[in-house]
């Protein structure tokens, strides 16, 4: 599967920048999270904790973060935010943050 990253107008890859400064243990599970789509494709997501949040919109839970995503088909994936969990309007920031990159990058939400 092709995993692309959100990156800004600028080149800056914010979700692994996200994941680097994550404690040692939680980076190791994000990673290992990447590299098991990358590997597996679709079907890894049955083996991790994922949730529809709106339309196309998904997140895969982590310890206390959230990498959320849209499925483009069978073969590509954009990872469009990387948060740690939080409440009410926080959530909500994060989530139009995540819809709005998912926007620019041509989905419907």
């Amino acid at each position: 599967m092709n995993l692309y990253e959100y990156h800004t107008s600028g080149g800056k890859n914010v979700i692994l920048e996200y994941i680097d400064n994550l404690p040692k243990s939680e980076k190791f599970v994000a990673y290992a999270i990447r590299q098991k789509l990358k590997i597996k494709g679709l079907n890894a997501l049955d083996e991790l904790n994922t949730r529809q949040l709106k339309g196309k919109l998904w997140e895969i839970k982590f310890s206390q973060n959230r990498l959320m995503y849209v499925v483009a088909d069978k073969d590509n994936m954009y990872i469009v935010h990387a948060c740690k969990k939080q409440k009410d309007k926080a959530e909500k920031f994060e989530m139009q943050t995540a819809i709005s990159r998912a926007k620019q990058l041509g989905f419907n939400i």
